[in-house]
């Protein structure tokens, strides 16, 4: 009985590790947000020209990757009005559907010296339904009937970006310390 017991306790001390070990993201902040202009974008995040490339981005994405209707009756059942106009795609298909309203930007900032390291800001073109909710492209391509598939967008435009720390224990590893 006692080797069970001692066996149990190596196994429960180990679980750290090997849960630790077991990472999903990488280390580092994911910060993103959504914001319906540059200028917005630069006060939240007060970094101008990643906001300009962001937008810049979105912006040649957004008839690409907007949800497509038939008719204009068809796009102002989810969209307003005047949101829903004629639009060209990259390859020169016509087609109805909702103006870019504002850009999603994601940015992963690596450690301590975030702004320094910064990776490129991912960024896609936001769309905002008759009901003030925001989505944006969720992969490129059409689905269902002749409509691009949107992802909502949870947080709210032209506010400051979130941070998400990554990592599993990331908390707990900065309360302890290491040495003697």
């Amino acid at each position: 009985m006692k080797r069970s017991k001692t066996t149990a306790l190596l196994l429960m001390s180990a679980a750290p590790l090997l849960f630790s070990a077991c990472q999903l993201e990488p280390q580092g902040q994911l910060q993103e947000g959504v914001y319906t202009s540059v200028d917005n974008c630069a006060r939240a995040t007060g970094e101008s020209s990643t906001c300009q490339q962001a937008f810049e981005t979105a912006q040649q994405q957004a008839a690409d990757s907007a949800p497509q209707f038939a008719s204009r009756q068809a796009c102002e059942q989810e969209y307003d009005a005047d949101q829903c106009v004629e639009q060209k795609t990259r390859s020169g298909t016509s087609f109805i559907g909702p103006m870019m309203a504002g850009f999603f930007m994601s940015q992963m900032l690596q450690g301590r010296a975030a702004s320094a390291t910064a990776a490129a800001p991912a960024a896609a073109p936001a769309f905002r339904d008759k009901a003030n909710g925001w989505a944006r492209p969720a992969a490129p391509g059409m689905t269902g009937a002749n409509r691009t598939a949107l992802t909502p967008i949870t947080s709210q435009p032209n506010r400051a970006v979130t941070a998400s720390r990554g990592g599993f224990g990331d908390k707990s590893r900065k309360r302890t310390s290491s040495g003697g």
